[in-house]
């Protein structure tokens, strides 16, 4: 870790998840929480303020009349919606642009997590019957840290990316080789500094674990059968990114084959539903402009 501690003692694009990012979070797991409580923290980002207000008298709700209040609005999209409008608010910042590099693009890679933490909500919820906000959050976190190794040593990790083929056995592995650390061990360091839960922790840190039994219902489990699920709709952190899936993982699917079939058939579905109603590709287009 010791190496991972460096890159993350360099990476000066954002320390902390926004304040109301934060608080927000937090909020919503408080069952005690007010209405009120919510509208006045919401109101402190004008921000996430104009886009609930636009999801809110958006076509996907058909609402007679215009929604002008955040604590109406909460009462439609739900406590699910904000917490997932407050995770993307709070970290698509970081996967904005600052150079393009061969092979890979921060602007894909914001798609390929996106993907991610829609598809890891659905396996969750569907396969798992577990709530599926934090396989969200975990989603949209999960490669974090391949943010951070392009953000403090942007030539070496562009090599990296540029130079990696399958046949050289797991990228983690390949990070190692190179750099000393992979995005895993930085991505949970980043984690950790974030307050997020342990399970989120792990699911960042060990979703690319292929050689040990991991639990399919854990949080790094849902995040290794989403990545490869979606890997299977072309969108791959960058083109030459292999996925693959522990033993035990593999076995699981193969006895819930027929669940699999059907999420897997929704899948695209689900991704453009979610892509719309949480604006992902106009997030991409104003990181473009930046």
């Amino acid at each position: 870790m010791a190496t991972a501690e460096t890159f993350l003692s360099k990476f000066r694009t954002i320390k902390t998840l926004p304040h109301v990012a934060l608080r927000l979070s937090k909020m919503i797991s408080d069952d005690k929480c007010s209405m009120e409580e919510f509208e006045e923290i919401i109101k402190m980002d004008p921000t996430l303020v104009i886009r609930i207000l636009r999801l809110v008298n958006s076509p996907y709700y058909a609402l007679r009349e215009k929604v002008k209040s955040i604590s109406q609005a909460l009462l439609f999209i739900g406590m699910n919606n904000l917490r997932n409008m407050v995770a993307l608010e709070a970290v698509k910042a970081i996967f904005r642009n600052t150079h393009e590099t061969e092979g890979f693009s921060r602007s894909n890679l914001w798609l390929h997590c996106a993907a991610v933490s829609i598809c890891g909500q659905m396996v969750s919820e569907r396969i798992f019957g577990k709530n599926g906000e934090d396989a969200f959050l975990c989603g949209i976190l999960h490669d974090v840290g391949m943010i951070v190794e392009d953000q403090v040593a942007p030539e070496i990790f562009s090599r990296i990316v540029r130079d990696y083929q399958s046949s050289y056995g797991s990228f983690v592995q390949y990070e190692n080789d190179v750099i000393g650390t992979d995005h895993c061990k930085i991505g949970y360091l980043l984690a950790q500094d974030w307050k997020l839960s342990l399970e989120i922790q792990d699911g960042i840190k060990r979703h690319h674990t292929y050689t040990e039994a991991i639990t399919p219902s854990s949080m790094a489990g849902i995040i290794q059968i989403a990545e490869y699920l979606v890997a299977r709709l072309n969108m791959t952190a960058f083109p030459s990114m292999k996925y693959s899936l522990s033993d035990s993982i593999k076995e699981h699917i193969r006895e819930t084959i027929e669940e699999y079939r059907v999420l897997s058939n929704d899948l695209p579905q689900e991704i453009a539903r979610a892509k719309e109603l949480y604006e992902i590709d106009s997030d991409l287009k104003e990181a473009a402009h930046e």
